[in-house]
């Protein structure tokens, strides 16, 4: 992997030679640079878009780390701005595209709107990518498609549990298996009752659950038999039993997905080849051999039929995963984020008597 990550010494460094005169346009020259995160991403985006786009058009292209915060975006966007195109999630893609950081497009330029799905595309975006998270179990181990109220019946189904040690997605969870309807989860949660519902909830399953932190983690102890099922991104249930050979399960219902999404960097330099960058990342067949790279969900149309037809049923983004799913509301966690991370902390230190 070719991708880098600047010190704050040398991006004011950079600024202030710019500033000074002192760096001419032909020293400040620099690889087409995309920003994503996290590190796997990244080796994937360079591997399945970068690489063949720089050989395709005769440039440089790289991949950088970025984790997404807004502020480093705004810093990168300045009199230097060493990055072309990032990958963002909703709330820092509107506030870009808000506050100019991020470029408006011409759909056109880009391949056309008809070319994504109404909810992948927006004024400064057209869609990456789509990740998912659902509940995952052994095929070898457990018989069925077990749903998010088996997974609090350890009566019926004996055995721990795996979640993330988070309280996003991981509270939404709880309120699917309370059974609150899809539709109605975030209306629940923004009500006091709603997140003590939650909590209470969370406390029935509280003596089987094993934590886990990075995603990866979730299939490790399922795979070494740490749980009998667990929350889990599909993209690494994917990886696992592609190179791990386990024949792990998910269930489509009731999971939750999230659109990370390309756009242009205002000031950008290479903002023409910007633009053929987006477009050439949107083509289905492009897109596809993303997915066998990573597992995550092309948003392109027609990418799902350049995937074999006995892997299309494992695409996160399939119309029919997505079906009875929900759309995790980045939105709501910008707003509530902060609070509700401050009260699962609180519960997860101090067990109810």
């Amino acid at each position: 992997m070719t991708g880098w990550r600047e010190s704050a010494g040398a991006r004011i460094l950079g600024v202030f030679l710019a500033a000074s005169g002192l760096f001419s346009t032909a020293a400040m020259a620099r690889d087409f640079t995309l920003a994503a995160s996290p590190d796997n991403v990244v080796e994937a985006l360079q591997k399945t878009y970068l690489t063949p786009f720089a050989t395709a058009n005769g440039v440089g292209a790289t991949a950088a780390l970025w984790d997404g915060n807004y502020a480093d975006l705004v810093l990168n966007a300045g009199l230097y701005t060493p990055w072309d195109v990032v990958a963002a999630r909703l709330p820092v893609l509107e506030e870009g595209c808000a506050r100019g950081v991020l470029q408006k497009l011409d759909p056109k330029l880009v391949g056309g709107r008809e070319r994504y799905p109404d909810f992948a595309v927006s004024e400064c975006g057209v869609g990456a990518y789509l990740e998912s998270v659902g509940l995952s179990w052994d095929n070898d181990k457990l018989q069925g498609t077990p749903s998010w109220a088996d997974f609090w019946d350890v009566a019926k189904y004996p055995g721990k549990r795996g979640l993330r040690r988070a309280a996003q997605m991981t509270l939404e969870i709880a309120l699917l298996a309370d059974g609150v309807a899809l539709g109605d989860v975030y209306a629940t949660l923004r009500t006091e009752d709603g997140v003590r519902r939650a909590f209470r909830k969370l406390d029935q399953l509280r003596p089987y659950i094993v934590w886990w932190e990075k995603p990866a983690q979730a299939t490790e102890i399922l795979g070494q038999g740490k749980v009998l099922m667990t929350m889990a991104p599909s993209a690494e249930v994917q990886v696992a039993d592609r190179e791990g050979g386990h024949r792990f399960g998910m269930q489509w219902n009731d999971s939750l997905y999230r659109v990370e999404s390309f756009a242009i960097v205002t000031g950008s330099p290479n903002g023409e080849l910007a633009r053929k960058f987006l477009a050439f990342v949107g083509d289905p067949a492009v897109e596809a051999r993303f997915f066998a790279q990573t597992g995550l969900g092309p948003l392109a149309k027609g990418a799902l039929e350049q995937i074999p037809p006995d892997q299309r049923a494992l695409v996160p983004s399939n119309p029919a995963n997505l079906k009875n799913a929900l759309s995790f509301d980045e939105n709501f966690w910008e707003q509530n984020g902060a609070v509700l991370t401050a009260r699962f902390e609180a519960w997860l230190a101090h067990p109810a008597p």
